[in-house]
């Protein structure tokens, strides 16, 4: 609807002081939607009154897995047991390569992209620790946007020398499951995916390797 609806007719009444139609079956429908709302809430509060486990005001609750390291992957399929996709992603130069080729060694797999905070946080120890460990275990860093000379530099001024790949139609994201970023997968020389996290510091990422690929 032209100008935003309701909500934003009645703030420029307010502010402006001019005349203002409103269209009664909108505003209508927005009531009936919030009282609905505000009924499902109720119901799943009595729910919670009704259980036998109480739970004490101030109690923080964190969803995630048994596997999980950081919050943020909560929000990513949980894909630790299966075996590692086999799809194409691309090349800088766009060319296909089929994930099945990164199959046969110790591998790690990073999901990351430039603009996001945590991966450009996570790179330079990424580095580091593909400097102490490169000759026992690939190192494959994913990039979800396109691949271009601009990508592809940033990671190299953060010192990453391992090889990058690029996901722009999301054929591995979504295979994985990935939602929230950076995330990395730990997998075998067959292709299984040991271990997942979220952001990772380089103490945390180099323990990691050496207890569950080496």
């Amino acid at each position: 609807m032209a100008g935003g609806g309701p909500s934003v007719a009645f703030s420029r009444a307010l502010f402006n002081r001019r005349p203002v139609s409103i269209n009664k079956r909108l505003l209508f429908g927005s009531l009936a939607i919030a009282a609905v709302v505000v009924v499902a809430v109720s119901a799943v509060a009595a729910g919670r009154d009704d259980s036998n486990t109480h739970v004490a005001e101030d109690d923080d609750f964190t969803l995630t897995s048994s596997n999980d390291l950081s919050p943020t992957i909560g929000t990513n399929a949980a894909v630790t047991g299966e075996a590692f996709p086999a799809v194409d992603v691309q090349t800088l130069l766009g060319d296909s390569f089929p994930t099945a080729d990164l199959v046969g060694r110790p591998l790690v797999v990073n999901f990351w992209y430039s603009t996001c905070a945590p991966c450009k946080k996570e790179l330079p120890g990424f580095a580091e620790v593909h400097a102490k460990l490169g000759d026992q275990v690939r190192f494959v860093g994913v990039d979800t946007l396109s691949p271009s000379d601009t990508e592809e530099a940033f990671a190299r001024d953060k010192g990453v020398q391992y090889e990058l790949l690029y996901d722009p139609d999301g054929e591995l994201t979504s295979a994985v499951g990935v939602a929230a970023f950076p995330q990395t997968l730990f997998i075998d020389s067959q292709g299984t995916i040991l271990k997942q996290t979220g952001e990772l510091t380089e103490e945390k990422l180099e323990e990691l390797i050496r207890t569950t690929l080496l």
